[in-house]
């Protein structure tokens, strides 16, 4: 309906030209010419509004408070600490994309947004009331993925994740957590959570080594596929699910703290990787 509205709207300008400029209305033609420039200005605008993705990230299910601040935080846009997503956010927004922060996930919020990203539930030790997910918000987003939207999954490891709950959702798409703990890291000795046996996958074009630090592995079936493994163990996983899709990990990998080199050495190159990721992302989220 509106791209008909768009098209007699058009055609009608055309016309109007044309008959002005055989009857030899100069000014005329020229006031015409100037609402035309004007009408293909509001088209592309509104064009862009209406195409432009919606990254929604998940405050409900990772709700954590600041001991200190009385403040929420933890993996969100708006925390600029080591600890936040705002770098992230940067990275989503300079694409095109809006972010947005969700609460309980249902039809209607869900229907609002292409990407949907959720990161480490919490445990009680972070949460004193933790918001599982339910049944009923498993289906929810099980419903929306196979209607075409995008998923991603960024948990944690062993002992500060809830896996009982966010299990009963991956296992919908072909993956589990275990509750383990690889890559430990000891201080500053990055070089123990280095990956640089890299695939080929859009994930890493042009990246040639990551850090990945205390991460839980993914057991795989059905149609999910790894992205990456090490000794045997599936780190990163994906799954075109329906018309949607879902891409998972076990850690919350790319916030502030080492998304950049404020504490990393200049080799890894997580950066690259983060905008690859959101590239991937947002490149489903477009054939919706």
């Amino acid at each position: 309906m509106f791209w008909n509205i768009i098209v007699s709207s058009l055609m009608f300008y055309i016309f109007e030209i044309i008959n002005c400029a055989n009857a030899m209305e100069k000014p005329k033609v020229f006031k015409l010419n100037i609402l035309f420039i004007s009408f293909i200005l509001t088209v592309f605008v509104v064009q862009n509004i209406f195409s432009q993705p919606v990254v929604g990230l998940d405050n409900w299910y990772n709700h954590e408070t600041n001991a200190k601040t009385g403040k929420l935080y933890h993996y969100l846009w708006t925390d600029t600490a080591f600890s936040g997503y705002s770098r992230w956010g940067e990275i989503f927004t300079g694409r095109g994309a809006k972010i947005t922060t969700l609460g309980k996930p249902d039809a209607g919020v869900l229907n609002k947004i292409n990407v949907y990203i959720i990161v480490d539930p919490d445990t009680t030790t972070e949460n004193p009331s933790p918001n599982y997910l339910m049944p009923e918000d498993i289906a929810c987003i099980k419903r929306w993925v196979e209607k075409g939207g995008v998923l991603a999954i960024l948990a944690n490891d062993g002992p500060n994740c809830e896996f009982t709950h966010l299990n009963e959702l991956m296992r919908q798409f072909g993956m589990t957590f275990n509750h383990v703990t690889l890559h430990p890291v000891t201080g500053t000795n990055f070089e123990m959570g280095a990956s640089t046996d890299l695939p080929d996958h859009p994930l890493f074009k042009g990246v040639t080594k990551i850090y990945i630090k205390e991460v839980s592995d993914i057991n795989i079936s059905g149609n999910a596929k790894a992205i990456m493994t090490e000794k045997g163990k599936v780190l990163m996983a994906e799954n075109k699910f329906g018309n949607g899709y879902v891409f998972a990990i076990g850690d919350p990998w790319i916030y502030n703290e080492y998304i950049d080199h404020d504490r990393l050495p200049e080799s890894f190159e997580n950066r690259k990787a983060a905008e690859n990721l959101t590239d991937l992302l947002l490149s489903y989220a477009k054939k919706k």
